[in-house]
């Protein structure tokens, strides 16, 4: 009794260090190479700093809760298909916001002569990640 009591303290200890570990890893990485602030000024959507905060918050822990809890998926296709694009819009934002805080496509684009081309460059992959979030939780989570 008092061993299984121990077991089970030990793991609270060991998995509340790792989720502070691994929360601390992405609150830096996310402020070191400052992407929401960047994603903040691109929007102009200084007044609702609280709600950025609020929802990086609120994000990360229903996932850590959906990524231990049993949680069925067994949802409406519609239902998916707004989970999915959820999931595209903040792939897609964080990995535009990532690559223009570092100056990525600026230099891709010198390099193979695009220029001109940098918008429909960046639609092209917001709408893939949009549309790849939308065909895994409508195929592969459905399932």
């Amino acid at each position: 009794m008092l061993e299984n009591l121990l077991i089970k303290l030990a793991q609270i200890f060991i998995g509340f260090s790792g989720g502070l570990a691994v929360g601390g890893g992405f609150v830096a990485f996310i402020t070191v190479l400052g992407i929401i602030p960047r994603l903040i000024q691109l929007s102009k959507s200084y007044k609702l700093i609280k709600v950025y905060t609020a929802c990086v918050i609120l994000g990360l822990l229903v996932g850590s809760y959906l990524s231990f809890a049993k949680v069925n998926l067994n949802h409406p296709v519609i239902l998916l298909v707004i989970w999915g694009l959820f999931h595209g819009v903040f792939n897609g934002m964080l990995a535009a916001a990532l690559t223009e805080v570092l100056n990525v496509f600026p230099i891709v684009t010198r390099r193979i002569h695009m220029e001109k081309s940098l918008l429909i460059l960046l639609m092209a992959i917001m709408f893939g990640k949009v549309i790849g979030s939308l065909f895994q939780w409508t195929i592969f989570v459905k399932l």
